[in-house]
């Protein structure tokens, strides 16, 4: 086992990594931006390294800094969190070329995989459901078209490299495949300098359903409980929850099969997750693969009581997973709640500041919050406005529902705005508990009605 690990990352998420480190008994080593020095994760690391100033550029993703911290400090392993560097499949390469390990699968698993157009015909080929389209790369409107005249519209144009919606239009009649075409294929060239394009077909009234699974360097696979994340805004989630409803014990089985022949074709190594479409028929279809641990890990935690931060460390070190499927099995249900230092009565604006007051309310079973908020903190204008995640477990979803709404209205956070009355009122809202939502539900309905329902302030 390691007797040193550096965490590249900062934030709930280092914080966490750190935590689990702790209780190891692997030493840890946190890098901070100067905007980060007085931050929870470096104080309590065990040794913390500047790498850079406060945009994210000079510090968090600056690979050689980073390096340079991980060799003065003698750590044996980096773990990446997510964000930042956790999908940088150079980085992980100049690592491992460095002589230090990195927690997370290989570089070239995480470059085929971040290849969105890739990662689709290599899920095909290894016989996973992936949703109609292209095979392989389109290059020119003509192929577009013959596309399109198969599938059908609407579509949706992806830039293979893609990320971020660059690269991406929807489609909705033939007219306008022309001009959204070159126009995407612009954009994705200017922003990845790749212009290789792929298509899908726009599936509507579909839930945004994943599984997490772990594989270790001896081919030992597990998946855990499949989580629903359609509750989502720009394509950011807002609300996780494991299980999801709706999705009986059989489907479970057919989704952790074709999660687990995935990773088998690829030589998958570590934690990854594989993102599927539901349609309304109950049909599964391959979206993307995340390869790095999620934002919404606990709630698979919690369900299992499994510590996957622990698990990844132990696979990396080269052991064996110390459990088998049989040990994986569904333990009530889990919420998740994103807080986030945002203002969502004004398009969701970010809110900077310094915490006057916070009071998480951590007492009670089958309560848990990630957070690295503590008074006197500093919310920073330069990294994402993600403060905490507001985490819990009862015997059913009716139970960690109720549990939930108890725990945000409790919450208290002074000194900047936050999410927090966005998220009430969404816990209240009739579909939401009944857990009857897609993928559009969110934006297209609830939110329209949240924004109008506000007292108009002079």
């Amino acid at each position: 086992m390691f007797k040193k690990v550096l965490v590249a990352n900062r934030g709930e998420i280092a914080v966490r990594i750190i935590r689990t480190l702790k209780e190891m008994g692997i030493g840890s080593v946190a890098i901070y931006s100067t905007a980060d020095k007085d931050s929870l994760h470096v104080q309590i690391a065990d040794e913390a390294i500047a790498v850079g100033g406060p945009k994210p550029k000079d510090s968090y993703l600056n690979m050689k800094n980073i390096l340079s911290a991980a060799l003065l400090s003698g750590a044996e392993a980096i773990h990446p969190g997510y964000g930042f560097l956790a999908e940088n499949a150079l980085f992980a390469e100049m690592v491992g070329e460095v002589g230090i390990q990195w927690i997370g699968p290989r570089p070239e698993t995480i470059e085929l995989m971040g290849n969105k157009a890739n990662a689709r015909e290599e899920m095909r080929r290894a016989g996973v459901p992936v949703i109609p389209g292209s095979e392989g790369f389109i290059r020119n409107f003509d192929e577009a078209k013959a596309v399109a005249d198969r599938i059908g519209y609407p579509l949706l144009l992806k830039a293979a490299a893609g990320g971020g919606g660059k690269g991406m239009r929807f489609v909705y009649g033939e007219d306008e495949l022309s001009d959204k075409f070159d126009d995407a294929q612009n954009e994705a060239r200017a922003a990845f300098g790749d212009d290789h394009m792929y298509i899908e077909k726009v599936m509507e009234r579909v839930r945004h359903i994943e599984m997490q699974l772990l594989r270790d360097q001896n081919g030992h696979v597990i998946y855990l409980p499949e989580r629903n994340c359609s509750l989502q805004r720009n394509n950011q989630k807002v609300l996780e929850e494991s299980p999801a409803t709706g999705v009986t014990p059989a489907m479970r089985t057919e989704l952790g099969e074709i999660v687990t022949r995935a990773a088998q074709a690829l030589g998958y190594v570590n934690t990854g997750t594989i993102e599927f479409l539901q349609d309304h028929e109950g049909a599964f279809y391959f979206m993307e693969m995340n390869t790095r641990i999620q934002v919404e890990h606990p709630v698979s935690e919690m369900v299992t009581g499994l510590d996957l931060i622990q698990l990844q460390i132990a696979v990396a070190a080269g052991e064996d997973l110390p459990v088998t499927q049989d040990d994986v099995q569904v333990q009530g249900h889990s919420i998740e709640v994103r807080l986030t230092a945002e203002q969502p009565e004004k398009h969701f604006a970010p809110s900077a500041g310094t915490i006057d007051f916070v009071f998480l309310p951590t007492g009670g079973p089958g309560i848990r919050i990630d957070s690295a908020l503590f008074n006197g903190d500093k919310i920073q204008p330069f990294y994402d406005s993600m403060i905490g995640k507001l985490i819990v477990h009862g015997a059913d979803r009716t139970q960690a529902m109720a549990k939930m709404r108890r725990i945000i209205d409790e919450t208290v956070v002074r000194g900047v705005e936050t999410s927090r009355p966005f998220q009430q009122a969404l816990l209240a809202d009739p579909q939401v508990q009944r857990g009857e939502f897609d993928t559009r539900y969110l934006e297209s309905e609830f939110l329209p009605r949240w924004i109008e329902s506000l007292p108009v302030r002079e």
